[in-house]
């Protein structure tokens, strides 16, 4: 029941385009050329080597019974012998140097495949990487390109071998035609039987199997990442979660067995159904023969020919049309391939407006509100508010508040359910993306650190395009010179182990301080902070937040934080309940309305008094949202 709902889910599966073979034949062998252009010579010399291969063998064999039968001397086969040992060889050694040239250039295509692939993953809309149906989208996409047989490089291995085998098949068709039309029906009436079965239950494992357990490889890659990543060992053996998610991952490959017994039981009954079709060919071939040289219309050597090239025409034509039934399961898997580089769910370089230069930026939130995929209940309900140039605002709040929605739809992760954002008067949508991207550097609180050298944390560009001194000036100015000195590199240390051994991880706190680095180090016009000091403590918090508000000048700037620290310099302040915002206006003056600000304030108050009184400047908060 879950296969047939999976399949009627598919059917109206916007995420899914069906290609015609045709297409993505074109597509594959397109790309295939224009990638590796030596294919375009090696292909047709294995096309023409296939069926010489495949035959010189049978006519070798047939003159030498000839010859025997005739009662020619032994010394007339030398000749015959020599040419054929020259034949072969050369035959062989050109087969040889066609099969060295091509496998890893199917590889190399795939590679260039799954860089595309990668590359629309990276620009994809943020929303749609929290949507599992894009994400089962990008995970059949992954598996059409995970490997030698299946997907975009099944394709092009099938397509080229379909092309030699027929090649084959059409020498055994003309040879065959001289023996008698009704073995030619045969043959092909028993290889299209066989066609026939194997695409019906390609198509039917495709659908009722693999398409099935596209969600089964998100949750298998989720188990076995959190099984094995350092970040969650210490919760698995603190908390003794080994039996319970050893449980879950028994349940996940019990699905999987299943499924796979499925699959191999269908594939069951249809070798069954092929050797019975081959047999029944073979019965009748051998019968006719038999019967003609009995009667004395063939020749022995003849016979002998003929019973090898059935079998080889036979085979060559069963493996055509399974390799065209094939051919149609690959192009299925291509299909997941190209719907997902299709998906119009990214960032287009040339999609709209650049966003005008300068450092004046006013935006203008006018009636938003966000429900986020699949949610009846809005994140964010009817937000006005105006962020004027080189203005600090504070946004406070509990945690589901709102106040990470409101980040996000200012960044243009997301887009507005409904009203909209401008941007100096115009709306944000029409801006390009990337342009828009360049105004913000954000400092969220999960810090992500990447294989690169430290410099190239810092920089987020290649080593080309990184300023290291203005790197390391950076780090000293987000509080990180200490830990510079220790790392015997410096800057150029390699950050995590993952590509260098020698790799260096940091702790939460020193994450925290390269994130501000970063920010520093892209100098645009407006710095978002979404709680990236929770990893420090509150005094910790409130001397980083003063220091670099300092360090950012003129810069306008957004501070999120379930602490108050951040709120005493800030010229407003936004508080958000249940998606709404509640108050809006200076420390003082939501002080004095009593609100959900002061009641917050107050109960925070016991954190900011020192000796008895409190200090305007030594004053911090403590997290108690969390």
């Amino acid at each position: 029941m879950k296969a047939k709902k999976i399949i009627k889910e598919k059917e109206k599966n916007p995420l899914h385009k069906d290609y015609s073979l045709r297409s993505n034949l074109k597509f594959i062998f397109g790309t295939m050329f224009r990638e590796e252009k030596a294919l375009r010579y090696l292909i047709p010399m294995g096309i023409v080597v296939a069926p010489i291969m495949s035959y010189l063998w049978n006519f070798t064999s047939r003159s030498v019974i000839e010859l025997i039968t005739e009662g020619k001397d032994w010394q007339a086969l030398i000749p015959l012998i020599l040419t054929f040992i020259a034949c072969i060889m050369l035959a062989c050694v050109i087969n040889t140097y066609y099969w060295s040239s091509t496998w890893f250039r199917y590889i190399g295509v795939r590679m260039h495949l799954m860089t595309s692939l990668n590359r629309k993953a990276m620009t994809v809309n943020f929303e749609h990487l929290e949507n599992p149906d894009v994400m089962d989208a990008f995970r059949k996409a992954q598996n059409s390109s995970g490997g030698n047989e299946q997907g975009v490089e099944g394709m092009m291995r099938t397509g080229v071998e379909c092309m030699s085998k027929m090649a084959v098949a059409f020498v055994g068709f003309v040879i065959m035609g001289t023996l008698h039309p009704l073995i030619l029906l045969l043959l092909c009436a028993t290889a299209a039987c066989s066609f026939v079965m194997n695409d019906r239950v390609n198509d039917y494992t495709k659908k009722t199997v693999w398409d099935v357990l596209a969600p089964w490889w998100r949750k298998n890659n989720y188990m076995n990442n959190i099984s094995t990543e350092f970040k969650a060992a210490k919760d698995i053996r603190m908390f003794n979660l080994t039996d319970w998610l050893l449980a879950k991952c028994r349940n996940l490959n019990v699905y999987r067995y299943n499924m796979q017994k499925k699959n191999e039981r269908c594939w069951f009954y249809v070798g069954i159904f092929d050797n019975v079709m081959w047999a029944l060919s073979q019965v009748g071939i051998y019968t006719f023969i038999i019967n003609s040289v009995i009667k004395g219309d063939i020749t022995i050597s003849n016979a002998f020919l003929y019973v090898v090239t059935a079998e080889t025409f036979y085979s060559s034509l069963s493996s055509v049309l399974k390799n065209f039934s094939g051919l149609r399961q690959r192009s299925r898997e291509v299909s997941d391939f190209r719907s997902f580089l299709d998906f119009e769910g990214g960032d287009l370089e040339d999609d709209g407006l650049p966003v005008p230069g300068g450092n004046q930026y006013e935006f203008v939130f006018e009636n938003v509100s966000f429900c986020y995929p699949k949610s009846e209940k809005y994140a964010l309900k009817e937000l006005n508010l105006t962020f004027k140039p080189g203005e600090r605002l504070a946004v406070v709040g509990l945690n589901g508040a709102g106040k990470t929605t409101f980040i996000k739809l200012l960044l243009r992760l997301y887009e507005p359910t409904s009203g909209k954002i401008l941007l100096n008067g115009v709306d944000i949508r029409s801006f390009q993306k990337r342009s828009y991207y360049q105004l913000f550097a954000p400092l969220f609180q999960e810090v992500e650190l990447f294989a690169f050298p430290l410099a190239e944390n810092i920089s987020m560009d290649t080593p080309k395009n990184t300023n290291v001194a203005r790197a390391e000036e950076c780090l000293h100015m987000a509080g990180f010179r200490n830990k510079l000195k220790e790392l015997p590199k410096g800057v150029h240390t390699e950050v995590l182990k993952v590509i260098d051994e020698e790799g260096v991880d940091f702790s939460g706190g020193e994450r925290q301080k390269l994130a501000l680095a970063r920010a520093l180090y892209k100098d645009s016009p407006i710095i978002v902070l979404d709680e990236p000091t929770a990893a420090l403590d509150a005094l910790a918090e409130y001397e980083l937040y003063q220091n670099f508000d300092r360090m950012i000048g003129n810069k306008s700037a957004i501070y999120i934080s379930h602490r108050l620290s951040s709120t005493r310099f800030c010229d407003h302040i936004a508080m958000f309940i249940d998606g709404q915002m509640v108050e809006y206006g200076s420390h003082e003056e939501l002080l004095r309305k009593k609100g959900p600000y002061s009641n917050m304030f107050e109960l925070q108050a016991q954190y900011y008094v020192e000796k008895g009184g409190v200090s305007d400047g030594e004053e911090y908060g403590t997290d108690i949202g969390a």
